[in-house]
């Protein structure tokens, strides 16, 4: 995998973004088969032979744009990587697959940044996003990753909206083995807040406080997330440490404007995206990376526990474009 720029430009991989573990296999085999739509059609243009000509570029340009890629990066992309052919004098089709590894790695390699939960105790994370793209079910597993860290964790019910949200919040908290914070009805910050409290009284080393989910069309939501983060900032000056936008890797360039519309709001320091299993094309990552770069701390391919990790660029890329591991 990576056989061409590896040779040429190991500086590129760093041992930050080599894969990990024997156990990760499943895991990469579950991504490759979620990007599959995508990768497939790649795969397809890349192995039926013939020369690096502008009627393969432009084959190239509409599959990035219907994965979800978007113009502006799509283009970026695209003369990248014309810089990279030309560079290398690179001829024929076989040799693009490589090539737009190479472009796409040194795109997406500065968003994998992992979570540094430890820097601050208790270590304050909320998260936020529409609704329906998984904050809930991401905290659990998110938990379940500092566990495996060696950190006592605390749950904050702060989806007071959403009373089934609370009950998914109080079952993951079971399976983790870690207290829940929460009230029925009643205000977010304060939830939030008392979290907080009992986090300092306990000495847990991190806080993951939930939020309900807001369009972000709704100029009154946005205003009241806004007091959630000052109400967190007053129960603990420094805090939040972290905001994590959840975003679902089904909703395309959407998830773009909200990932504008969230930092605007609120400063956003990092993203989970969720939901790679399903129908993702894969591409809002690189629209991501060229129009609003964040750190991309986790992405997700399924249910289980296990199923959100940190993201690597190599991974994800071998995912995407099918090399074989």
């Amino acid at each position: 995998m990576f056989s061409f720029f590896k040779k040429k430009l190991p500086e590129l991989l760093n041992s930050d973004q080599a894969p990990t573990s024997q156990s990760d296999a499943g895991w990469i085999a579950r991504l490759k088969s979620g990007l599959a739509r995508t990768g497939i059609q790649l795969t397809s243009l890349f192995n039926r032979g013939g020369k690096i000509d502008d009627d393969l570029y432009e084959e190239l340009e509409t599959i990035l744009i219907t994965a979800d890629v978007g113009i502006e990066a799509t283009y970026a992309l695209l003369a990248d990587l014309r810089r990279f052919v030309k560079e290398q004098h690179l001829h024929e089709a076989a040799q693009l697959k490589d090539a737009l590894a190479h472009c796409l790695l040194k795109l997406l390699s500065p968003l994998a940044q992992p979570l540094q939960a430890h820097l601050q105790k208790p270590f304050v994370i909320m998260l936020c996003g529409v609704n329906g793209v998984g904050k809930t079910t991401s905290i659990g597993k998110i938990a379940k990753y500092l566990q495996l860290q060696g950190l006592s964790v605390l749950l904050a019910a702060g989806d007071t909206f959403r009373a089934a949200a609370r009950e998914q919040l109080m079952t993951w908290g079971e399976r983790n083995n870690v207290t829940v914070i929460s009230q029925q009805g009643g205000d977010a910050a304060a939830v939030i807040y008392d979290s907080i409290q009992s986090a300092l009284a306990r000495n847990i080393d991190v806080v993951l406080a939930d939020t309900a989910g807001r369009l972000t069309t709704q100029p009154h939501l946005m205003e009241e997330i806004k007091k959630v983060k000052r109400v967190i900032a007053k129960a603990l000056p420094g805090a939040p440490h972290e905001i994590l936008l959840v975003i679902d890797a089904n909703t395309g360039q959407n998830a773009l404007s909200q990932v504008k519309a969230f930092d605007q709001a609120l400063s956003v320091t990092g993203l989970v995206l969720t939901k790679l299993d399903g129908t993702a094309k894969g591409g809002v990552i690189a629209a991501i990376a060229r129009s609003h770069p964040l750190p991309v701390r986790f992405i997700g391919v399924g249910e289980g526990l296990d199923d959100l990790r940190p993201f690597n660029a190599e991974d994800f890329i071998n995912a995407l474009l099918g090399f074989s591991e």
